[in-house]
């Protein structure tokens, strides 16, 4: 199935498996490769040495292309950047606008630049940049997300800007990929359904409790990092959601204590990226302290297996999914009912070479 994406990137299938924290490791995102798409490794909960040694082994994995998301507002940033080019690495994504340095270094070195986006604003500011193609998420994603739908937000950034639009939040099947198509996408990125598959490292017990969920089983929260954050109902969030503001910024400073000791970080490095990603987000200071509270409390659950104790990120499209396919069985899927829902439609014809296919 070739589009604008597959083109671009030199991969087989339009399908992108999206850079989450403590789940998108070596072994997820080889695999995601190996089936035809594009696996991107989440560099945020990793030190500067595990991301080296995570490229490495995706490379021992696989030999096809792969990306690497990275925080655009990390102290380290430009050394990151500076990781990729040395490494090879083929793309290099951004949950939030990168830099206009940053996206200029890695384009110098060859290095396919796809930030993710929210608002069409964020969509235009980053083509001028140079941006190769952008990730749009609407509101029924997991994680960080905004109040748009997706169905409202893709054609208004496919609209608005002249490169590959990747489509996400709200996707799980073939039918999604052939809407998305549809709408003028050159493919579809998904976070929770690969989150739910056999070469996924969350335990076995967390995804069984993912699985257990209905289409009303997330809600949107900024209790976990004072942004809105959509995740599981479970009586954790709810704890939270009840808890007052003192309560909420004394967990999450001694949860920044616990991340600093498990990645070695140094205090001075800690503050330098909160005060990066307020300026970035523009947050307030308790907001900064609570975002430090959430790579342990998804750590607690996406790692640990504690579903008492961890938050768990997840789009709505948890409510749809019932199995735990491999990565290869998910992409072929995908594809095939992709094919079959367009030869479906009244009329159909084989698509030419346009901005999305």
């Amino acid at each position: 199935m070739e589009t604008a994406l597959t083109r671009l990137v030199g991969i087989r299938y339009p399908v992108v498996q999206t850079g989450m924290g403590w789940v998108a490791g070596p072994r997820l995102v080889s695999a995601v490769a190996a089936a035809g798409g594009l696996g991107i490794l989440a560099s945020a909960t990793m030190s500067f040495e595990e991301l080296r040694a995570a490229i490495r082994e995706t490379r021992a994995r696989t030999g096809e292309p792969f990306g690497v998301n990275l925080r655009a507002d990390a102290a380290d940033a430009a050394d990151r950047v500076a990781l990729l080019l040395d490494e090879g690495v083929r793309v290099a994504s951004f949950a939030l606008a990168p830099k206009e340095s940053l996206v200029a270094r890695l384009k110098e070195g060859g290095v396919l630049v796809v930030p993710s986006v929210g608002a069409v604003r964020h969509a235009e500011k980053v083509v001028a940049w140079g941006a190769d193609a952008v990730v749009v998420q609407g509101g029924e994603g997991g994680g960080h997300t905004g109040q748009v739908a997706t169905t409202l937000l893709l054609p208004a950034v496919v609209d608005a800007v002249d490169i590959p639009v990747v489509a996400a939040g709200g996707f799980y099947d073939g039918r999604g990929l052939a809407a998305a198509l549809a709408y003028g996408a050159a493919g579809v990125a998904m976070g929770t359904r690969f989150l739910l598959t056999e070469e996924s490292t969350v335990p076995r017990a967390v995804k069984e409790a993912y699985l257990s969920h209905d289409l009303t089983g997330t809600v949107v929260t900024t209790r976990v990092d004072g942004v809105p954050h959509r995740v599981l109902r479970t009586d954790l969030v709810a704890a939270l959601e009840r808890s007052g503001r003192v309560g909420s910024l004394a967990r999450a400073l001694a949860n920044a204590v616990r991340f600093r000791r498990l990645t070695g970080l140094s205090w001075p490095t800690l503050v330098r990226d909160g005060l990066a990603m307020r300026r970035a987000r523009g947050l307030t200071l308790a907001q900064v302290v609570m975002a430090a509270n959430t790579p342990m409390l998804l750590r607690a659950g996406l790692v640990q297996g504690r579903t008492d104790t961890g938050v768990l990120a997840a789009g709505q499209v948890v409510g749809a999914l019932r199995d735990l396919p491999t990565c290869a069985e998910l992409v072929e899927r995908v594809v095939a009912e992709a094919e079959e829902a367009i030869a479906r439609l009244p009329g159909a014809r084989p698509q030419g070479p346009g901005r999305g296919l």
